[in-house]
């Protein structure tokens, strides 16, 4: 049964550059229907959630260049709904306005925030997760996070050190380490303590709040001039004129590192974040050859561990190939090493210097 205190926050704003070209910036990542399922990431990651909240407590948080496109794509929602940003200032900043927003339509809030991109298979798991939590959450003033049980040393993810310190079999956290090199993930992954960080938090709205006082007060500050006006016609002004001033920090690195009440709930959905094109391959149907493609169709010849992203009514053939990402959007085709794709927000950059935006 879903609770009427219960609100999720997705967080729909980010440009998805490690995907380019595929993902670009008048219609990143999320807005993308990769797996040809008829529904985009954000789009999937609503239809997860609506299950777990009433459909008028989520909230979209985005640019606002992105207002209409999200709209256009979930017609359920109101436009108060749609918390838009004039800029990007990272998750922190973002949190803040979300927690703001919440609290002026009910500050007994429990809130569920989740990145618009990510992908759960087992979703039953995750919806008894997420019921669990926010049950926790409003008992306990703590920030809480989920860890997922690693299945493999990853260096592109977060990970979480557990402390034995449990309530209800809930986990204090001990320490956050951020995208470890391929030794230490091993070390992590063999020692048990350490769980990948999801990107996913629950807390109550005041509990939230009072870690901003503590840790981001330049925030809070910030917020606070304008705290009567949310929820009111004046907010939108107040936000384009304030949110700009805001710090660029993450929420990671500017509270939950810092605080002494995060706890984490240790569980396997089925995740992953989706934030690389390796991930990606990860989670995608592959031949005998490993090689995995996004709708397009494709003829492989003596080629291996590739990933080949095109228009639907295109056919690939390759030969000769290993360990490639091949993608191609509109007028821009890129091929790069898959275990180098950590360059592609280099490859963005050059070419916006070199070609302007067009290509971007």
């Amino acid at each position: 049964m879903r609770n009427s205190n219960d609100y999720c926050v997705i967080m729909s704003g980010g440009v998805g550059s490690r995907f380019w070209p595929f993902s670009k910036e008048d219609k990143p990542k999320q807005f993308l229907d990769f797996f040809g399922t008829g529904r985009s990431l954000l789009q999937s990651t609503f239809d997860r959630f609506k299950k777990i909240v009433p459909v008028e407590n989520i909230y979209i948080v985005t640019n606002d260049a992105y207002a209409e496109m999200t709209k256009k794509q979930l017609p359920e929602l109101q436009d108060h709904q749609l918390l838009l940003e004039p800029m990007r200032r990272n998750t922190a900043p973002a949190i803040a306005y979300a927690s703001f927003r919440i609290r002026a339509v009910n500050p007994e809030a429990n809130i569920i925030v989740a990145p618009s991109d990510h992908l759960i298979v087992r979703e039953e798991q995750f919806t008894e997760d997420m019921r669990n939590g926010l049950a926790f959450v409003a008992n306990n003033p703590v920030l809480l996070t989920l860890g997922i049980k690693p299945g493999r040393p990853e260096t592109g993810y977060g990970y979480i050190q557990v402390e034995e310190k449990n309530i209800d079999g809930i986990h204090k956290v001990k320490a956050f380490t951020e995208k470890p090199n391929l030794e230490l993930a091993r070390k992590f992954v063999e020692s048990g303590e350490f769980m990948w960080n999801s990107g996913i938090f629950l807390w109550n709205v005041e509990s939230i709040i009072e870690a901003f006082r503590k840790y981001l007060p330049d925030i809070i500050q910030k917020f606070n001039e304008g705290k009567d006006l949310f929820n009111t016609p004046a907010e939108k002004q107040f936000i384009d004129t304030s949110f700009p001033f805001c710090p660029n920090i993450s929420i990671d690195y500017g509270i939950l590192e810092k605080a002494d009440n995060v706890y984490v709930n240790i569980t396997d959905f089925g995740w992953s974040d989706l934030g690389t094109w390796g991930a990606l391959h990860e989670v995608s149907k592959r031949d005998d050859s490993n090689n995995a493609n996004l709708q397009c169709k494709t003829l492989y010849i003596e080629s291996y561990d590739n990933i080949v992203a095109m228009r639907d009514d295109k056919l690939v053939v390759i030969q000769g190939l290993e360990d490639y990402i091949v993608a191609e959007s509109e007028n821009v085709l890129l091929i790069c090493k898959k275990s180098e794709e950590q360059r592609i927000k280099h490859f963005v950059t050059d070419v916006k210097f070199r070609y302007g935006d067009e290509y971007i």
